[in-house]
């Protein structure tokens, strides 16, 4: 059996700040990362580059080995955890080792969900999650002529423009009527809708697949309304799941993630949880999981601190969507939850688009202060806006100025609120 101070499930953003937090306040208690993957940590968000060509595996690493040396961490690669008992403070990996920890971090992140299309299991196809499975599709781009993407949400399109740009003729799934719908509206995804079909990515918005089939060695799909579409490669990135099922038995509360307080604790002693695989509070009410990279990045970092015995350390504020998103040159963000006004009353909500410049804006407020923040070919500072929602700076002195220049007016005010 082997025993750590501090033992990690996971080796992504999370995990590691909260292991830069332990080791500001612990030099010498034992601490190992355990992570399934046999490739040393990376970024998810990577995986897109490395499927295009532009990244190598190799060459995205979070932490060299000279890192886990340097800083006394335990790196064990190739680990899955099976199971988890509080009680006995034991993790059990599929290998049938066994792990004793004192004080355990869980941050397993996310794993990709399939849509229950018949005959999905007969067909060979592709998800998107890890460094393997970013490897084997960018192999296979290069043997496919065609292909489907089921999912336009940000894997599905960044993978989509991937294969276009390969020469690979690109069909596009969604059951939601436009692409990114949980990002942008209707009039921002028109433009990003256009942009993949001006490059000659079958765009089709509010359609479903009934059925797949085996088809030479590729797939053939039957569409909602009886049209078939024949395939060499078929891309699922219908969303993902937390990575939760080794906790059946543990006593640990789950809903759509791991439930979790202001300072990442679960309901069990000793376990904390962080990242994708976390639901904690969000800004506005309940408890959400928010699977960006800043959320992870905090989250770890508190749950690190509070490991460690840090008083001190102040409780997670709430989460807040944040994504940035470049396809063909172009660039689009959307920060908080200006993409749609999410049934709240009294919105007060600012929209501007130039089809010709291909740019788009749209700013939503909701008492004077920053509710959410969407914008296509027109750059702002996402942290700032990002910021001004999370400490709910008051607009209303500026709200004129900020409307018709949030990237200057918002780095004002933040400039002032930083000191």
């Amino acid at each position: 059996m082997q025993h750590s101070n501090y033992l990690i499930v996971g080796s992504s953003h999370a995990a590691f700040e909260a292991t830069s937090a332990i080791r500001m306040f612990d030099s010498e208690g034992t601490l190992t990362l355990l992570t399934r993957d046999a490739h040393l940590p990376y970024s998810p968000t990577i995986l897109p580059y490395v499927v295009s060509g532009r990244s190598q595996p190799d060459d995205v690493v979070l932490r060299d080995d000279g890192y886990f040396r340097n800083n006394h961490v335990a790196l064990v690669r190739g680990a899955t955890v099976a199971s988890l008992d509080p009680a006995q403070s034991c993790v059990y990996l599929a290998s049938g080792e066994t792990w004793r920890y004192q004080r355990l971090l869980i941050a397993t992140g996310a794993s990709p969900a399939l849509p229950p299309i018949a005959g999905l299991d007969d067909v060979a196809f592709h998800v998107l999650r890890s460094m393997a499975d970013a490897v084997r599709l960018r192999q296979a781009i290069g043997r496919a002529k065609t292909a489907i993407v089921l999912g336009a949400g940000l894997i599905g399109m960044h993978a989509a423009e991937n294969m276009a740009k390969a020469g690979v003729a690109v069909t596009v799934v969604e059951l939601k009527p436009h692409a990114l719908s949980g990002y942008f509206e209707p009039g921002a995804s028109a433009i990003i809708e256009g942009t993949f079909a001006r490059n000659g990515v079958r765009m089709l918005m509010g359609r479903t697949i009934s059925e797949i089939e085996p088809h030479g060695e590729g797939c053939r799909a039957r569409m909602d309304d009886g049209a078939q579409i024949a395939s060499d490669l078929l891309l699922v990135c219908a969303g993902v799941k937390p990575n939760t099922t080794f906790l059946a038995g543990s006593g640990i509360d789950i809903e759509d993630g791991i439930l979790v307080d202001d300072r990442m604790r679960t309901n069990v002693a000793n376990v904390w949880a962080a990242g994708d695989v976390a639901q904690a509070r969000g800004l506005w009410g309940g408890k959400v999981v928010n699977g960006i990279l800043p959320n992870a990045v905090e989250q770890g970092r508190i749950a690190g601190f509070d490991m460690a015995g840090d008083a001190a350390v102040a409780p997670f504020a709430g989460a807040v969507p944040l994504n940035t998103y470049s396809f063909f040159g172009q660039h689009a963000i959307s920060v908080g939850r200006g993409a749609r006004s999410d049934g709240h009353d009294g919105l007060e909500v600012a929209e501007t688009a130039d089809a010709t410049r291909g740019t788009y804006r749209r700013i939503v407020l909701d008492e004077g202060r920053l509710f959410g923040i969407s914008t296509i070919n027109d750059f702002v500072d996402a942290g700032v806006m990002w910021q001004l929602i999370r400490r709910r700076v008051d607009l209303s002195a500026l709200k004129a100025q900020f409307v018709a220049d949030p990237r200057q007016i918002g780095r004002q005010l933040m400039s002032r609120t930083w000191r």
